[in-house]
């Protein structure tokens, strides 16, 4: 027993002595990297180039193969699109096998075979490898391309284009690529109506004929496999895929701007701004700035952690997240920040992108948050090891990127070596705030005279004007002047006359409407009923359980989610008073008359009902065509746009019969199914 109290005692002693040697005010020096050991790929080449890399890994009865062409990149020309959908026509069938017939046998084995325009993927049973290499093979070498797939590939691809013609996200990317690299450039090119309408038939053959080539060729196969099984089948299938020489493709220079300037794109429709700060850059992956710069975007804005999250989202509240992202290319790639914030913050949102640009090059970064962005590369890269398909990528990119061969046994010893004068260098090469590109893509209406009006530093920052095509323009007239006997009194008399008078309307004492659609592939049901006394319940319902109920009793309401029953703040009983009537424009006293805007490249009278509810009238019609809602709570606010359409007479009253929600991630288009007036509707609806 004594000699355990001695014992005891003395272990307190030494740690005692060895918390008063710690100084706590000093960061603990980071620890040795982790010794990477990575299993090296067996590889062999066949005689028309195609290379092949096999990891053997026996512990699921699986493989997965992916075929990748690394061509150097090229323009289409006249001819954009024709790669997407010759890849699209890959696989639909072989020479030799119909395609019902072939699409029927990989599902029948259970297989996943994927084609595109730069090679094709598949995943199977081990026990089913040798077929469904043999039918890949087929679908990559024995295409066959026939004037009726071409027809409904070409037919998607002009829907593709009229389904994102108003969606800012996605032409904001296309616009920033385009003024970024030029669109004669292979990454700035873009496919319009008139470029698929131009193709044939003949240009997807004769496009495959040419890029489709085994010399810049990779296969790559991972799992439950021998390599001598692979050899043997890639040679009997891959041995006749003929080599071509490719046509010689200069690639155009690429240019940053002499002076950060800001590039704005009107989209009228648009509820929110696409701000992206951009620049291009030349970075590959074995550059010696490459580690350094890994970890810089990380810092910047590589996460919720990051400094233009923490800024824009956690302090402002401008947006819900906003990011960065530094690319690598054998070519060119450039330095991209961007988010999608409010409309009455864009100018804003755009100094704090400009604050923390600054704050990165001139101010060195903390050792602290330098080695917290450490560790998170470290966890990242040893969790990514554990995957078979990392050390066949990372075989991969090791011949595609022309790397040492032991680039990923060192790279936790290169990440660990940056230090802060690294971070503040390559931040100060890369990061160009004095050469940026400022492209933002919203409401001219409302966001284009707070830009011409910003200022940085003391310096006017200059504004040119682009149209969806990244054409320069002359700026645009966003704000038409209302006639000066319009008022906001006659829009409404108006949309009254449109729907079928005021006698028709004076009739209706409740509305019952209910309409259903789709998100995410389950069915959304909506049952809305309100009355002219000012009482309102809406029910939303997915996979019929009910996801959300609004209830006004014409005095006090609720909203419930998810068995949660929250109260009306004064605010929302004010907006329910008014919006509660089944035409609140017969009760709206306090509306305002805003201007002119344009929805869909349609003329209308923009209303301000109250704070948080603007409506849009056709000057034509007369009809409602859209309505904007503000929720959340300040500063975290969003705007969601509801455009009414496909308007149909019930009872002598016209109602919209299509209901499209944009929010910013997801569109959700409600039919309506059955309008009932003055039945349907009691008290107890009410409750």
């Amino acid at each position: 027993m004594k000699n355990k109290i001695i014992a005891i005692a003395a272990l307190l002693l030494a740690t005692t002595g060895i918390q008063a040697q710690i100084d706590r005010s000093q960061m603990p020096e980071p620890g040795p990297a982790p010794e990477i050991n990575l299993g090296k790929p067996d590889s062999f080449t066949l005689k028309n180039g195609l290379k092949v890399l096999v990891v053997e890994n026996h512990k699921l009865p699986r493989v997965s193969m992916t075929l990748t062409m690394d061509n150097p990149p090229h323009t289409e020309g006249a001819k954009a699109g024709v790669a997407g959908i010759m890849g699209a026509m890959l696989g639909e069938g072989t020479k030799d096998i119909p395609k019902d017939k072939f699409n029927e046998e990989i599902d029948y084995l259970g297989a996943n075979v994927n084609f595109f325009s730069s090679g094709a993927s598949a995943n199977t049973l081990s026990k089913y490898f040798p077929r469904i290499t043999e039918l890949m093979s087929k679908g990559v070498l024995n295409p066959n391309f026939t004037q009726e797939e071409f027809e409904k590939e070409k037919e998607r691809a002009l829907e593709g284009l009229k389904a994102s013609e108003k969606d800012v996200a996605s032409n904001a990317r296309k616009i920033s690529r385009a003024l970024s690299y030029g669109k004669d450039h292979p990454y700035g090119e873009f496919e319009t109506e008139e470029t698929i309408k131009n193709l044939s038939l003949e240009d997807v053959k004769k496009y495959y004929q040419t890029y489709f080539v085994p010399q810049n060729a990779y296969l790559v196969v991972v799992g439950d496999v021998k390599t001598k099984e692979v050899k043997d089948l890639v040679e009997k299938y891959f041995k006749n895929w003929k080599q071509k020489e490719l046509p010689k493709s200069p690639m155009p220079k690429v240019d940053n701007v002499a002076q950060t300037e800001i590039d704005f794109v009107d989209f009228p429709n648009a509820v929110q701004s696409e701000v992206q700060v951009t620049n291009t850059i030349q970075l590959k992956k074995g550059d010696a700035d490459y580690f350094p710069v890994l970890l810089a975007n990380k810092i910047l804005g590589g996460g919720g952690e990051a400094r233009l999250f923490l800024n824009l989202r956690e302090d402002k509240g401008y947006t819900y997240g906003a990011y960065s992202s530094t690319g690598d290319d054998k070519y060119v790639a450039r330095f991209l920040a961007s988010a999608s914030v409010r409309n009455a913050v864009t100018d804003s949102a755009v100094v704090a992108f400009l604050d923390e640009l600054y704050r990165i090059r001139d101010t060195k970064v903390s050792q602290e948050e330098l080695e917290n962005a450490k560790a998170k590369y470290t966890g990242d890269f040893v969790l990514a090891l554990e995957r078979p398909s990392t050390i066949a990528q990372y075989a991969l990119n090791i011949e595609t990127d022309k790397l040492p061969a032991d680039f990923y046994q060192t790279y936790l010893k290169k990440i660990n070596a940056v230090t802060p004068e690294d971070i503040q260098r390559v931040a100060k090469k890369y990061y160009l705030a004095d050469n940026a590109r400022i492209i933002v893509v919203g409401k001219g209406s409302e966001v284009a005279e707070d830009l011409e009006n910003l200022t940085y530093n003391g310096k006017e920052i200059p504004v040119k004007y682009f149209d969806k095509n990244s054409n320069p323009i002359e700026k645009p007239s966003f704000k038409k002047k209302v006639a000066a006997d319009m008022t906001v009194e006659k829009v409404f008399d108006k949309y009254i006359e449109a729907i079928g008078g005021k006698d028709a309307v004076n009739d209706v004492k409740s509305v019952f409407v209910t309409a259903s659609g789709t998100i995410q592939g389950m069915t959304m049901d909506m049952e809305a009923k309100q009355t002219s006394e000012g009482k309102s319940s809406t029910v939303i319902s997915v996979g019929g359980n009910v996801m959300q109920k609004n209830v006004f009793n014409g005095t006090v309401g609720y909203n419930m989610a998810r068995g949660q029953k929250v109260p009306f703040t004064e605010d929302q009983i004010a907006a329910a008073k008014m919006e509660a009537h089944p035409f609140p424009e017969l009760k709206a006293s306090n509306a305002t008359l805003e201007g002119l805007e344009t929805v869909d490249e349609e003329e209308v009278y923009a209303v301000k009902m109250n704070d948080n509810t603007f409506n849009y009238y056709s000057t034509k019609t007369g009809l409602k065509v859209k309505q904007v809602k503000i929720v959340g709570e300040a500063p975290q606010t969003m705007s969601v746009p509801m455009i009414f359409s496909n308007y149909q007479e019930v009872n002598g009253i016209k109602f919209p019969f299509t209901y499209l929600q944009e929010l910013p991630q997801v569109s959700i288009e409600l039919k309506v199914t059955d309008i009932k007036i003055n039945e349907g509707v009691s008290d107890a609806d009410f409750e």
